[in-house]
């Protein structure tokens, strides 16, 4: 088992952050061919996402998206302190990502990038805990 951490600083409130090359890299230190890689964002307003990385309208797009499905200031944990909808965005992604890997490299298809997904930011940093388990 290998585990590295990747430490981000994230700059918007809303923002997907294309973390593909920073894991390749990880995935090509752990030294396994064949296996599984798992990806974990910390933080109850963070997820990971698998999308298209070629276009840079996407990551763009899945905002908009989940900025209609999930609106800022209308939900009841916004009385708390007025991230509800990063909480809701968070959840209907998801904190973590499995993927295959394969002859030493993340099993992702040419245009599958991975993404950091901040939705309650800017913050300092941000953390992804990736393991790589296998052979």
């Amino acid at each position: 088992m290998f585990r590295q951490i990747i430490s981000l600083t994230t700059s918007n409130r809303e923002e997907l952050l294309d973390i593909t090359g920073e894991v390749a890299a990880i995935v090509g230190e752990s030294g396994v061919k064949d296996g599984l890689l798992s990806l974990y964002a910390h933080g109850a307003t963070a997820a990971i996402m698998i999308q298209e990385n070629w276009d840079a309208s996407v990551p763009l797009d899945m905002i908009a998206l989940l900025r209609k499905i999930a609106p800022r200031g209308v939900w009841l944990h916004d009385r708390q302190d007025g991230n509800g909808d990063a909480h809701l965005k968070a959840g209907l992604i998801g904190p973590s990502e499995t993927i295959p890997v394969i002859d030493g490299r993340a099993g992702l298809s040419t245009w599958q990038g991975i993404f950091f997904c901040e939705f309650d930011g800017p913050r300092a940093e941000r953390t992804v805990v990736c393991t790589v388990v296998g052979d």
